[in-house]
């Protein structure tokens, strides 16, 4: 009798211990299924976050590589103009000269429409006349440079950041420092970025077909104790803008300048302390070729 009981229980012991068995590894599988489906679906907040910005040249249409010729226009401030560049050129004849001799293309700068002291507003309003509106709709390539007389308000015009009563030509004499504060640049960036906003829609529209090119904006600052920080922070948060904006469309990009500048103002900035010399032009228009092909 002992005997049929103990088989008996025996037989329970191993049931027990195969349903254990067969319940952890449902358990297991499970886990591991989910496990899956989180590593291949990540949630939106955790894919945002490691999202990497946009890069060079990301988003070019594949119709660039297919056209014969480029055709330029840049619009915008003094630095699509060229100032502060000894030889006139700017980055803008030398991102045309870049182009033609990596493509092997024919490029033609059709205009340049930069004008100095050129804000966010101002472009806005250009953007309505006829004649900025046909050169941009012939444009294959269009390079836009905005922002920075709005961050730094009145600093175009600076002599130097150390108070230098040197000029550049045509500019007025002003007052060094005193003309940017930390209070003016971050009060100036809510309308400005807004208006920024606009500037990249209005040309989409003009021209939809066209490459653009924004021209990232740096902090020429940075070496100044007072303005470093909230330079810094407001170029940033600026660049950032134009991004997000810049990533709702196919042919556009941001070309970064900001890590150009931070550690080389000295030898890239002119003797206005603000706008790029010839060397610092140069490694732009390197970047602005980079971006277009």
């Amino acid at each position: 009798m002992k005997e049929v009981l103990n088989l008996n229980s025996s037989k329970w012991i191993w049931r027990s211990v195969s349903i254990v068995s067969i319940v952890t590894t449902l358990v297991l599988l499970v886990g591991f299924i989910y496990a899956i489906k989180d590593v291949n679906a990540p949630q939106v907040g955790t894919e945002a976050i490691e999202r990497p910005s946009q890069q060079l040249g990301e988003g070019v249409a594949d119709s660039m590589d297919s056209k014969k010729e480029y055709k330029i226009a840049a619009i915008g401030d003094s630095l699509a103009k060229g100032t502060g560049d000894e030889t006139g050129s700017g980055f803008v004849k030398r991102s045309v000269e870049g182009l033609a001799k990596s493509s092997g293309k024919k490029t033609t700068l059709l205009n340049n429409l930069g004008i100095n002291g050129l804000t966010t507003d101002g472009l806005v309003t250009k953007l309505d006349e006829e004649g900025v509106q046909y050169v941009l709709k012939q444009s294959d390539v269009i390079i836009l440079s905005i922002g920075g007389n709005d961050l730094f308000q009145g600093a175009q015009l600076l002599s130097s950041a150390k108070g230098e009563s040197e000029t550049s030509a045509g500019a007025e004499s002003t007052n060094s420092a005193h003309e940017v504060t930390a209070e003016k640049i971050q009060s100036a960036l809510p309308k400005a970025s807004a208006q920024l906003k606009v500037v990249l829609e209005k040309i989409r529209v003009i021209n939809p077909d066209s490459y653009i090119v924004y021209v990232g904006l740096y902090n020429p600052f940075g070496d100044m104790k007072e303005l470093k920080t909230v330079g810094n922070e407001a170029v940033t948060r600026w660049n950032n803008v134009a991004l997000t904006t810049i990533n709702k469309y196919e042919n556009m990009t941001l070309v970064p300048t900001y890590d150009l500048f931070t550690h080389n103002l000295k030898r890239y900035l002119s003797s206005d302390h603000f706008h790029p010399n010839a060397e610092g032009y140069q490694q732009i228009a390197n970047r602005i070729v980079q971006g277009i092909q």
